[in-house]
């Protein structure tokens, strides 16, 4: 498809899902309609918004779920997974394969922008605030995703279509105006869990003003506070450990917004399949911490700080973020499989761990919520921004008072509290550890990295396969615009690719 159709009927090709809050049902779409017939009737698109928030649930589904977290120095690929694939391997080694012909990046490409092409839609014709709200802030928060990965992007508004790449300002205007208009008419609850509040909006709004890169001249780090600021008090911390026990409620307090999942096909997550250890799944297909290996933690990640990691003695996180002991339950210890890759004893993530699977069906069926923001990390990006104006002893004040000191069991010990009069500098080094031990694996460490220019110094070091190579190099910070996108967008050329691919 070679016109600027290719974004504005792509609602027409599969997209039109109808949901509910339990249930994720899919219909044929209606083809045969025209626009004006799907887009006239409100019910239309209330379903059809609801079904965009299944999709975009998607895109953290199976392997997608693990690819955002991969060539970064939190998470690498195993041994065997690197073999196998060498265009998968591309995302930690940043050689040749990471070109325009990758599958994986183009895949990634592809899930997302459907969904923000039948948002536009939705956002042109909704006749409700709320309802237009909700379509606005699924296209912005999706464009932020995909401007965080590949930076200039073609436009998708039914009023002002424009299918070339734009400059990261017109990007970044159209982010912060959906989530503006979201944060202003979406209601500070829902009863359906997969569509935003208010909070939700705030809270990403701000963290746009605090990840917009300088050349969008939206980084603002005082509006970022103002968001943060009316997020922060409608959450409140629980213990670290009862985040990620699915024997309880997945919706805490501190949950911003959770993509929801359960262990039944086609609603379960499938992450632990690909995150869990293949000695383990060797012996035993239904154990419920199991897997292939496709993403485990770095060693910076995993390691304690006497060790070059990150981890400080009685940190709680740790033994909740990391598996390092594969014992099975019944006392049978795993041996490394036919592959001979050591690694697969290696420490895993446990987040995405389901111990519901246990005994009774392949840890695929692993059913866990995947937190998408949670008050943490704003507090955290709240940190941040006080310290860019100045102000680190605030910013100390603020991590060592809510995040350590839940991190220590609720009492951080004298040793470990940070000094209030630590540079600005240091307070740099020392978030940039702390969002791992606080948020490892939950999908924000790229777009970290790429926004405190620390990508190819810490990538390169930490990340083993990216050591290896030696390859990565800054234009790496984005990933290429797909081959398939220049072929059928006549709008997008060859000399229109990211540099250096």
């Amino acid at each position: 498809m070679k016109t600027k159709n290719r974004y504005i009927i792509a609602f027409l090709t599969g997209l039109f899902l109808f949901t509910s809050c339990s249930d994720f049902l899919i219909e044929e779409p209606k083809t045969s309609l025209t626009e004006e017939q799907v887009y006239g009737d409100e019910e239309n698109i209330e379903l059809l918004i609801s079904g965009l928030y299944t999709q975009w649930r998607n895109t953290r589904q199976d392997r997608g779920g693990l690819y955002l977290t991969l060539g970064t120095d939190e998470g690498k690929q195993g041994a065997q997974q690197v073999h196998e694939n060498n265009t998968q391997a591309a995302l930690d080694k940043y050689h040749g394969a990471m070109n325009a012909t990758n599958s994986v990046i183009s895949g990634e490409w592809e899930k997302r922008w459907p969904i923000v092409s039948a948002a536009a839609k939705a956002v042109k014709y909704a006749t409700s605030d709320k309802l237009r709200a909700e379509a606005s802030f699924i296209r912005g928060a999706v464009y932020f995703e995909l401007a965080m990965y590949w930076g200039e992007l073609p436009i998708i508004d039914v009023d002002n279509m424009v299918e070339s790449r734009q400059p990261l300002e017109k990007v970044y205007g159209l982010i912060i105006e959906d989530l503006a208009f979201a944060a202003e008419n979406l209601p500070d609850t829902q009863e359906d869990k997969k569509l935003p509040t208010a909070g939700l909006a705030q809270a990403l709004l701000g963290k746009v003003y605090l990840y917009a890169p300088e050349e969008s001249n939206f980084r603002d780090y005082e509006k970022a506070i103002e968001y943060f600021d009316q997020a922060i008090p409608q959450y409140s911390l629980i213990d670290y450990a009862d985040l990620f026990d699915t024997s309880l409620e997945q919706y805490s307090s501190e949950v911003i917004y959770a993509f929801q999942f359960n262990n039944e096909w086609p609603d379960n997550n499938m992450v632990q399949h690909h995150a869990g250890s293949r000695a383990v799944a060797d012996l035993d297909n239904n154990c419920y911490f199991g897997g292939y290996d496709l993403c485990m933690p770095t060693e910076h990640y995993y390691e304690d700080i006497d060790k070059g990691g990150i981890w400080e003695t009685g940190d709680v996180r740790r033994e909740v973020s990391i598996r390092y002991d594969f014992t099975l339950p019944d006392g049978r210890e795993p041996t490394i499989t036919w592959t001979g890759q050591e690694d697969e004893l290696e420490p895993h993530t446990k987040k995405f761990e389901d111990p519901r699977t246990q005994g009774i069906m392949n840890f695929w069926h692993s059913g866990g919520n995947i937190y998408y923001l949670r008050l943490a990390d704003i507090l955290l990006c709240k940190a941040e921004c006080l310290n860019e104006l100045g102000q680190t002893a605030e910013a100390v004040s603020l991590v060592n008072n809510t995040v350590r000191t839940r991190a220590f069991g609720g009492e951080l010990p004298e040793q470990y509290q940070w000094s209030e009069s630590m540079s600005q500098v240091q307070f740099r080094e020392n978030i940039m550890d702390e969002r791992m031990r606080e948020l490892g694996f939950e999908g924000w460490r790229r777009m970290d990295l790429i926004r405190t220019g620390k990508f190819v110094e810490y990538v390169s070091s930490r990340n083993p396969w990216a050591a290896t190579t030696g390859a990565i190099a800054p234009y790496h910070a984005k990933w290429p615009i797909p081959e398939s996108e220049i072929k059928q967008n006549e709008f997008i050329n060859e000399e229109d690719q990211n540099p250096g691919y």
